[in-house]
């Protein structure tokens, strides 16, 4: 009897840096926009869970990342969810908005892991996997849609 892998999600996170204070009126139609695309990503095929604040039903008064900079992490069941959520969903309207709201990134703003299902992702862990994907390009440990890897890969030890 062969043993099948363990079951993998995918985990995400974007970071994004803010032109504006988010109470200032010009971020006013992407505040707007979280509690929609929130409740959306909650009720998307695949989705698993999502970082809030305590006592928030979002995440942007994290700042783990830097004093302008609000994070998004959520966990997925499949890559192809994600992208679904992403690129196909009330979701996109906030991608068409960005650069409006946030600072255009030079370097990695997103990465993707695979992580064991049921593994909540730490932010600190995220932001390594964020700081690897900067420091060495995309691989089975960091990665990008563009840039995809199997959760298979990823557990096999050349993953790195």
């Amino acid at each position: 009897m062969t043993a099948s892998a363990p079951a993998a999600h995918l985990a995400q996170l974007n970071v994004a840096t803010l032109l504006h204070p988010l109470d200032d009126p010009r971020m006013a139609p992407f505040v707007e926009m979280l509690d929609p695309v929130n409740a959306a990503a909650d009720a998307a095929p695949g989705f698993v869970w999502r970082l809030v604040a305590e006592g928030s039903p979002d995440a942007t008064g994290l700042r783990p990342a830097g004093e302008d900079v609000i994070v998004n992490m959520s966990v997925w069941e499949s890559q192809e969810a994600l992208w679904d959520f992403t690129y196909r969903s009330g979701h996109l309207e906030v991608m068409r908005g960005r650069r409006d709201w946030f600072a255009r990134h030079v370097e990695a703003h997103l990465v993707l892991w695979w992580v064991p299902a049921g593994h909540r992702p730490t932010v600190g862990e995220a932001l390594e996997r964020l700081a690897d994907l900067r420091a060495h390009g995309p691989s089975p440990r960091a990665f990008t849609f563009a840039s995809a890897h199997t959760a298979t890969e990823a557990a096999s030890p050349s993953g790195r």
